[in-house]
C-alpha cells in the first residue's frame, strides 16, 4: 500500500460488522461501573442480550445501500425484535455513520475525513428515520424540546436536528463537532492505553472512565438531574484516580466493583459514557484497518493486532 494513494478505496462489509461486533463484545467484557457486563448484569439487563443486539444490528448497521437514517432505524428495529428492550440506541447512533464512513469509496485512508463526508450529506429524510428509531427505543428520560421534538416529523436535515440538542446530549454532540470526543479524546486514550498495557478490556476501562469523568453523564442528567450527573462525574474523578494509582490487577478490580455496585444500587447507568466507549472501540479498529488493509480483504483482528476472542 503507497502511502500517499489517493485512489478510492473502502473497507469490506464483513470487516465493518466484525469490527462493530468486537467493540460491542468489549462492551461488555470490561469493566464499566453501573454499566451491565459479564461480570454484572443490571438495569434489567444481560450481558447476552447486548451481545445478542450487536449481532442483529450488524446487518442493518453497514447497510449503505439505504440512507444513513434508515440503517439507524433498522439497526433498531431489529434489536427490538431480538430482545425487547433498548440496548443499544446510543451505541447504534454512534457507530453507522463511523461504519458508513468505512464503507464508502473515499480517498482518504482518515476515518475523521471520511466521517466528515457522510455527516455533511446527511438529509431531511436520515432526520426523519432517526427520530422514528428514537421513538422506538423510548430511552429513559426523554423529555420535550422546543425546537424540533423528537415527538414530532423534523423539518431539518440530521446534523441540524443533532445541533439543537448537543449542549444537553454529548450523542447528539458527536454530530455537530464531527465526532470530537471520540476521534480526539476516546481514541487516544484507547491507543495509549493499549500500547502501555496490550490488553484492549484494560484500555477500554480506561477510556469510560475518562469520559465519565470528563463531562456529567448525558443519559444519567435525563433520567436523574443535572445534580446527580453532577455528583457521579465528581466521584467517578476520585475512583479513575485510585483505579489508575493502583498497580495490583485484584484490587484495582474490586475499587471498580465496589463503584459499580454503588452506582447499581442507585439506579444510576452512565450509558452515554459506554455509548462514547464503544464508538471509540470502533473508530480504533477501523480507523487502523482503513490505514494497514490495502484491499479490505485480511481480517480485521490481524491488522488491528486486537483479536477478538481476547480474554
Amino acid at each position: 500500500m503507497s502511502a500517499i494513494s489517493r485512489e478510492p478505496f473502502r473497507l469490506a462489509r464483513r470487516e465493518a460488522a466484525a469490527a462493530f461486533r468486537m467493540a460491542c463484545r468489549y462492551d461488555v467484557l470490561a469493566d464499566k461501573p453501573g454499566n451491565v457486563s459479564f461480570e454484572a448484569a443490571g438495569h434489567g439487563m444481560s450481558a447476552a442480550e447486548f451481545l445478542l443486539s450487536a449481532k442483529v444490528a450488524a446487518d442493518p448497521a453497514t447497510d449503505i445501500e439505504q440512507g444513513l437514517g434508515q440503517s439507524i432505524l433498522a439497526a433498531i428495529e431489529a434489536t427490538f425484535v431480538a430482545v425487547r428492550c433498548n440496548t443499544n440506541l446510543g451505541i447504534v447512533l454512534l457507530c453507522v455513520p463511523l461504519l458508513r464512513a468505512s464503507l464508502v469509496s473515499h480517498p482518504a485512508r482518515d476515518l475523521a475525513a471520511r466521517l466528515a463526508t457522510v455527516l455533511t450529506v446527511s438529509t431531511l429524510a436520515d432526520a426523519v428515520a432517526v427520530f422514528a428509531a428514537i421513538r422506538r427505543a423510548n430511552p429513559a428520560g426523554l423529555g420535550r424540546s422546543n425546537e424540533q421534538d423528537v415527538g414530532a416529523v423534523p423539518t431539518l436535515p440530521l446534523v441540524e436536528v443533532m445541533r439543537l440538542a448537543a449542549a444537553r446530549d454529548l450523542v447528539a454532540a458527536q454530530y455537530a463537532n464531527g465526532f470530537d470526543e471520540v476521534l480526539n479524546s476516546g481514541l487516544l486514550t484507547l491507543r495509549r492505553f493499549r500500547d502501555e498495557t496490550t490488553s484492549l478490556a484494560q484500555a477500554t476501562t480506561a477510556c469510560f472512565l475518562d469520559f465519565l469523568t470528563m463531562n456529567p453523564d448525558s443519559h444519567i442528567a435525563r433520567k436523574h438531574g443535572t445534580a446527580t450527573a453532577a455528583s457521579v462525574q465528581r466521584r467517578a474523578r476520585a475512583v479513575a484516580s485510585r483505579w489508575k494509582a493502583c498497580e495490583d490487577p485484584t484490587a484495582r478490580t474490586s475499587i471498580l466493583r465496589a463503584f459499580d455496585t454503588e452506582l447499581k444500587t442507585e439506579g444510576v447507568n452512565p450509558g452515554t459514557s459506554a455509548d462514547l466507549t464503544v464508538a471509540s472501540l470502533l473508530a480504533l479498529l477501523l480507523d487502523t484497518a482503513l490505514k494497514t488493509n490495502s484491499c479490505g480483504t485480511e481480517q480485521l483482528g490481524s491488522t488491528s493486532g486486537l483479536q477478538e476472542n481476547e480474554p
